[in-house]
């Protein structure tokens, strides 16, 4: 089976590929099936963004598209940055700018209780639709550690690990990660689709 990756992100690509390839899901990018497709994420929550991109990947490239919509919630924030995670601080900010914005926010701040969560849908053109959801709980940490992983990934502490996400291998975060999480329930109900 082949899907197409509702996202640019070729880091994403490469752990969706790593995670779906053992079911045989041959995951393909977006410029691999012959689409460019930008899309407003409006929705007010990560599954109903994780559709709107999965849906309309679908629609343009007549496969079906798997989408993840992903981010850091911290508790001590109500939940921010959250859908949020990726525009955190504005389009100025790369991934080093949104972490050191968040550090920032929390300086001071002694409940570091946060968690990372992926939500995952998959648009079929016959009109199905798999979805799933995935939560890691972690601390964020007071700075930055390690050099793997993306994103808020150096400053996700995971106090089982005793490591960042950033510290962790690929093998290690997958077992653990919310994205993981998500992709092992997302990969039983493919299997069932």
């Amino acid at each position: 089976m082949k899907l197409v990756l509702a996202s640019r992100n070729q880091k994403k690509l490469r752990e969706l590929q790593e995670i779906l390839s053992e079911l045989g899901v041959e995951v393909l990018s977006e410029a691999d099936a012959g689409v460019d497709v930008d899309v407003e994420e409006t929705g007010t929550t990560f599954e109903e963004n994780a559709f709107l991109k999965a849906h309309a990947v679908m629609e343009a490239s007549g496969l079906p598209a798997v989408a993840d919509d992903s981010g850091l919630c911290v508790d001590a924030l109500n939940g921010a940055p959250g859908i949020y995670s990726a525009r955190y601080g504005g389009p100025g900010l790369d991934d080093v700018g949104r972490y050191q914005l968040l550090l920032e926010n929390m300086r001071g701040q002694l409940d570091r209780r946060c968690r990372f969560v992926s939500a995952i849908c998959c648009c079929f053109p016959d009109g199905r639709r798999v979805e799933a959801r995935g939560e890691c709980p972690g601390t964020l940490a007071y700075a930055p550690k390690g050099e793997d992983g993306f994103g808020y990934d150096p400053i996700f502490f995971v106090p089982e690990q005793k490591k960042t996400f950033a510290e962790l291998s690929a093998e290690e975060k997958n077992a653990i990660s919310h994205r993981g999480r998500a992709l092992a329930l997302f990969r039983r109900k493919l299997e069932e689709a």
